[in-house]
């Protein structure tokens, strides 16, 4: 072997030991902080979030589309401009279930505004 091969295998031996940080994990059974995430009600959603299904249906008519899983809810609400869905959720202290978040999309699934779904679904 010659004399850079064995100093280049030293090197690369040597870099192996080299100390290695890792990043600190979650601490077992650590407690964690119980943080409600807030409901934020974004400019021309104000009439979905945290409305609950009768509100929505007054708003809209019958939904496409009426999904539940656990207290969990989704309602879909179809029209030729958008698609709107709309997720319910109970409150942290019981309750009936109100509007936690809102998607919408173009008949063809792209994303599309949110506030000019619920305004456009709203003429109908």
């Amino acid at each position: 072997m010659g004399r850079l091969t064995l100093v280049l295998l030293a090197t690369a031996v040597l870099a192996g030991c080299a100390p290695v940080r890792q990043r600190p994990g979650p601490v077992p059974n650590a407690p964690r902080p119980n943080v409600s995430a807030p409901v934020h009600t974004p400019t021309g959603l104000e009439a979905v979030v945290g409305r609950d299904a009768r509100a929505l249906i007054a708003l809209f008519g019958n939904p496409g589309l009426d999904v539940r899983e656990g207290p969990a809810r989704k309602l879909q609400f179809l029209g030729p401009a958008c698609v709107l869905d709309a997720y319910l959720y109970p409150p942290r202290r019981g309750g009936e279930a109100v509007v936690t978040h809102v998607d919408a999309r173009l008949p063809d699934g792209r994303d599309t505004d949110r506030a000019n779904c619920v305004e456009a679904l709203s003429r109908r």
